[in-house]
């Protein structure tokens, strides 16, 4: 039998301590159980420690009885005795990997982890898996500052035995911890314009925390800095699907739809932040990507309107039709009238839609002439009659051009256009030109068409 107070090496009558260990390994096979934890005298001084429990075929009863022994000495704070018996018991069977991992905890207890991480590796590297030793290393790990290591062998120690319930707790609190130190030096990184530091951060943060839908949201903002358009979409769509509450992660998602042009899908985003932070600002924002969706799918010969130093009247047309098409729809339509030159033409709809409200009449020999140029005569007539429109509809507001009184150097009020031209100005749709002058045969720019156009637009939705 060990003596408790005597070192593991001979006995004291002069006889072989191995005899003896031959003469317990002897008697060692009625032992079947494990080696339950052993309860200490006193209350433990490491009560955190994980016991490193004993298979009953690693080694005759004699040698568990002073493993235990051994961890009742560490217990009381007796870490030099400690240290002397399990050091006695690996020196006596090689193999009895629990006093590694008691020489581990010992060490811990003298706070040298290094010394306590050697231990605890010897025990793992003659079972992997043995609980105790990856508990007792992660604690060392921790006290190495070696964050990220220690939460790695706390859950491979929570995965070989799921008894360890104290466990649980601290991996989640180190996780935590290890998430916010990733997340800060992220943080660093991108304010220092290191982008592909910033997302390696990001990348570990989200290992350790993979449901938290912000980091995924703040890589991709790093991404879209970085130029990867694709990653920052992948990667923000994670966020708003893991938070369908996220307007910044869906404002992202929408600004990025919107850099690539894809308008649509830039629209629908936009609508999903408005569905969860109501503004007028993002409605705002929605509607110009539809409208861009609109213009990108209209014909090469209405996008080319705005920087065209002449409009034709088959573009004046559909730019009323396009602003226009709910007035135009609630207009008091006549007969379509006949025109022979607009069947195959791009835009044979819209001058069918201004012809049939009156807003631009055919020539009296049945064409429309779509390829006509207009001048500003051509325009303000069409400007007026569809202030004749608005006024049907908004009787107040057209107070300010129902008698209009514009005097210009070079249209006398008997003038056939006069009446025309001074309404548009009247209601601000058109302006008069240098020196108080109309020039009725000035041709139109299609800035100036599309800002005419686009006045009285705004005049229809008043």
């Amino acid at each position: 039998m060990l003596e408790r107070s005597a070192p593991l090496t001979r006995d004291r009558r002069g006889g072989s301590w191995w005899l003896a260990a031959i003469a317990v390994v002897l008697i060692a096979s009625c032992a079947k159980k494990p080696v339950a934890t052993p309860a200490p005298a006193a209350a433990p001084k490491f009560a955190d420690f994980v016991f490193p429990a004993v298979t009953a075929n690693l080694g005759p009863p004699d040698l568990l009885d002073a493993h235990q022994r051994a961890w009742q000495f560490l217990q009381s704070g007796d870490t030099k005795a400690a240290d002397r018996d399990f050091t006695e018991i690996v020196r006596i069977s090689p193999d009895f990997y629990p006093a590694q991992a008691g020489l581990g905890y010992s060490a811990l207890a003298r706070k040298d982890a290094q010394a306590a991480v050697a231990h605890f590796d010897r025990a793992l590297a003659a079972n992997a898996t043995y609980a105790p030793a990856l508990a007792g290393k992660g604690e060392a790990l921790l006290a190495l500052g070696r964050t990220d290591a220690a939460l790695e062998a706390f859950e491979a120690a929570l995965a070989a035995d799921a008894n360890l319930a104290s466990l649980r707790e601290r991996v989640d609190v180190l996780k935590l911890r290890s998430a916010q130190e990733k997340i800060d030096k992220a943080r660093a990184a991108a304010d220092a314009g290191k982008f592909e530091d910033a997302r390696r951060g990001y990348l570990a943060a989200i290992a350790t925390s993979p449901e938290s839908a912000f980091l995924y949201r703040e890589l991709a903002n790093v991404e879209r800095k970085a130029g990867d358009a694709a990653s920052a979409l992948a990667h923000a769509r994670q966020a708003a699907t893991l938070d369908p509450a996220d307007a910044r992660a869906l404002t992202a998602i929408a600004e990025i739809y919107e850099a690539q042009k894809a308008w649509t899908d830039a629209a629908s985003a936009y609508d999903a932040v408005n569905a969860v932070e109501p503004s007028d600002a993002i409605v705002a924002k929605a509607e110009a990507m539809r409208a861009r969706a609109a213009f990108d799918s209209m014909p090469e010969e209405y996008r080319a309107i705005d920087t065209a130093a002449t409009v034709t009247r088959a573009q004046l047309a559909a730019l009323l039709g396009v602003h226009l098409e709910n007035l135009l729809g609630r207009a008091h339509a006549t007969a379509p009238a006949l025109m022979t030159d607009v069947r195959d033409n791009w835009a044979g709809v819209w001058i069918l839609a201004v012809t049939r409200a009156g807003v631009i009449e055919p020539y009296p020999n049945h064409t429309f002439q779509p390829g006509g140029s207009v001048r500003r005569a051509d325009l303000a007539e069409a400007v007026s009659r569809a202030l004749g429109l608005i006024a049907a509809e908004k009787p107040r507001l057209a107070a300010r051009w129902r008698d209009p009184h514009a005097k210009f150097v070079d249209l006398p009020p008997s003038h056939p256009v006069y009446a025309a031209a001074a309404r548009a100005v009247s209601a601000g749709v058109m302006a008069p030109l240098e020196g108080d002058t109309f020039q009725l045969t000035r041709p139109i720019t299609g800035s100036e068409a599309l800002d005419a156009v686009s006045k009285l637009e705004a005049l229809a939705k008043k």
